[in-house]
């Protein structure tokens, strides 16, 4: 059983989103005065050729290592530690456990498990949801378990009941989440057993999938277009993306429009499945 407190994360989500703007906003500041002065240094007629490119250089140089260290912190903003991931889909499921006849045992993943990013750590939480509930559907259904494990590369969940073991891979419930799993590049297996119950493995890859190397060179991609495929490739919109590479939105929407030029798809569907 889980304890009767409230739920902190909602806080802790506005806290961090509030934290992430205010590093966006300073980033955006610090680029800014980078700019300019670049520009005053570049059009200054008392500095000679060989001291404006030392002065511009040196510059540069410092605002790439104060963007590498906002990069590190937006990172953090973005992800989410497993545990604290894993926590908050025990207190999403707090009312089935409170209120219900079910038993939910937990097995939590690796305290020192790779960090989640934010829209894997939010997925797999509905995901699980959409399982217990397509679980306990079934007659009879008196416990459940759930477990959480990475591989380094992949989230890894695993669901067990105590029911009749009726589930298939076409029950609605189950081919809907197979549908959602798919959507995020992931895996779904079930296997039921009459009498003895059904078990749900779920496998979420934490890394965007990247176009290949061939691929990439028959397009004619940049290094950038090539960021802005792999996460169209993984389902992002136009914001979590610029939000990702620190670009504006017009930028991304830009970016995709080349890529659809050049890979010569019409739709962004087309373009994430020529991708994948």
């Amino acid at each position: 059983m889980t304890s009767a407190a409230a739920p902190a994360h909602p806080l802790d989500s506005r806290t961090a989103a509030a934290e992430r703007t205010k590093v966006i906003a300073d980033l955006t500041d610090a680029h800014s005065t980078t700019l300019e002065s670049l520009l005053a240094i570049l059009r200054s007629r008392d500095t000679g050729d060989a001291a404006a490119r030392q002065q511009a250089t040196d510059l540069a140089a410092a605002a790439m290592v104060q963007l590498r260290a906002v990069s590190d912190r937006d990172r953090v903003l973005t992800e989410e530690p497993v545990a604290r991931a894993f926590e908050r889909l025990r207190d999403d499921l707090r009312p089935l456990v409170r209120f219900g006849d079910l038993d939910v045992q937990f097995i939590e993943p690796p305290v020192n498990g790779r960090a989640l990013p934010g829209e894997v750590a939010q997925a797999a939480r509905a995901i699980v949801r959409g399982a217990v509930l397509a679980l306990v559907e079934q007659p009879g259904v008196a416990r459940v378990r759930v477990q959480w494990d990475c591989d380094g590369s992949n989230l890894l969940i695993h669901i067990r009941d105590d029911g009749p073991g009726a589930l298939t891979p076409e029950t609605p419930s189950v081919s809907q989440l197979a549908a959602r799993v798919q959507a995020l590049n992931g895996s779904l297996q079930m296997e039921a057993t009459p009498g003895w119950g059904s078990e749900m493995s779920v496998g979420l890859p934490l890394d965007a999938p990247a176009a290949t190397v061939t691929a990439a060179a028959a397009w004619g991609l940049s290094p950038r277009e090539q960021g802005v495929l792999a996460l169209v490739a993984s389902g992002a919109r136009n914001r979590a993306i610029a939000e990702t590479l620190l670009i504006s939105e017009n930028t991304v929407k830009f970016h995709v429009a080349n890529l659809l030029r050049k890979v010569g798809a019409s739709t962004r569907a087309e373009l994430a499945a020529l991708a994948r």
